[in-house]
């Protein structure tokens, strides 16, 4: 059997890094919530110069916001990583996380209508990003009832992908893994008067060729394209981590008007830029965002006509 065969034994390094992280969050939940989620954040800046992020955030800083001076850009460099852990033992803290976030107030122009839906039991598309901690707003809108689904990219780790998923699923569901099975769940979702959350914030092989902070960003149309199929409206939504680093405000912002997929998903980009160049730390800033890719070469690639 190969390494691809879901029934085949996970590659014995998968297994390894998989182990190591169950172990190291079996120790972090020993930890009261508050030290817990502190000390995750202490661990991924410690490891962040080691695995390449302090690099990749200074090589995205450079290309995005070129005239930031170094101090903000070493104040980045710590800052980012340390949100990144913090949402990571978030997640795996589950009820406990749950607990913080269940009453937290939504806030934002968006947030009525996003009521209205729910009373209704009308569609609608939340689109987001990885900023914050995307699921800080998954977990309160999910405890106070609100039918929001969400698409997952399988870990390729699949050791490592079993748990994670067991982590996000105890935090909201439905949730569908991003395959043509899935696909075909979270439609039905929305036509049955569910809603659906989609971060469409990375790089994307075969996206439009939009803008993100001034740059060429290949982006979904995915969560345009379905609002309009399904007359529901598109709805940006965020979850700010507070400056206590344990709380979070979360914005419904007001849905962006109908247009071209283009043209909405690039006002997504530009209402999601406003969040980050507000608090710069909150965002992803180690992902790959926004890399040089032959475009119709990959959709060619795509439909089979080269190899």
């Amino acid at each position: 059997m190969s390494d691809t065969d879901p029934t085949s034994p996970a590659p014995l390094t998968d297994r390894l890094v998989a182990r190591g992280f169950a172990l190291a969050m079996g120790a972090l939940g020993r930890l009261p919530y508050p030290r817990r989620i502190a000390t995750a954040g202490a661990i991924a800046r410690g490891l962040a110069p080691l695995i390449g992020w302090r690099r990749r955030i200074r090589e995205n800083l450079a290309l995005a916001c070129p005239d930031l001076p170094p101090e903000e850009v070493a104040r980045l460099t710590r800052a980012v990583p340390d949100n990144i852990g913090r949402s990571l033992a978030e997640i795996y803290a589950g009820p406990e996380f749950l607990a913080r976030v269940r009453d937290l107030p939504l806030t934002g122009p968006g947030a009525a209508l996003l009521e209205s839906l729910k009373a209704e039991g009308k569609p609608a598309v939340l689109v987001t990003g990885h900023y914050g901690n995307y699921d800080a707003w998954r977990g309160a809108l999910g405890q106070r009832g609100y039918p929001v689904g969400a698409l997952y990219r399988p870990m390729n780790n699949r050791a490592f992908n079993d748990a994670y998923v067991a982590a996000i699923q105890g935090i909201a569901g439905p949730m569908w893994p991003r395959d043509k099975r899935g696909m075909g769940q979270m439609l039905r979702h929305l036509r049955e008067g569910g809603m659906v959350g989609l971060a469409i914030d990375q790089f994307f092989h075969i996206g439009a060729r939009l803008t993100f902070f001034g740059q060429i960003a290949n982006t979904p149309l995915s969560a345009a394209e379905l609002a309009l199929k399904y007359d529901a409206p598109l709805i940006p939504i965020f979850a700010r981590r507070l400056p206590d680093g344990l709380r979070f405000e979360i914005t419904v912002e007001a849905p962006i008007p109908s247009g071209t997929p283009e043209e909405m998903s690039q006002a997504f980009n530009d209402r999601l830029e406003a969040q980050v160049r507000a608090h710069m730390e909150q965002w992803l800033w180690v992902h790959r965002r926004w890399k040089v890719w032959n475009h119709e070469e990959e959709l060619a690639r795509a439909r089979g006509e080269i190899d």
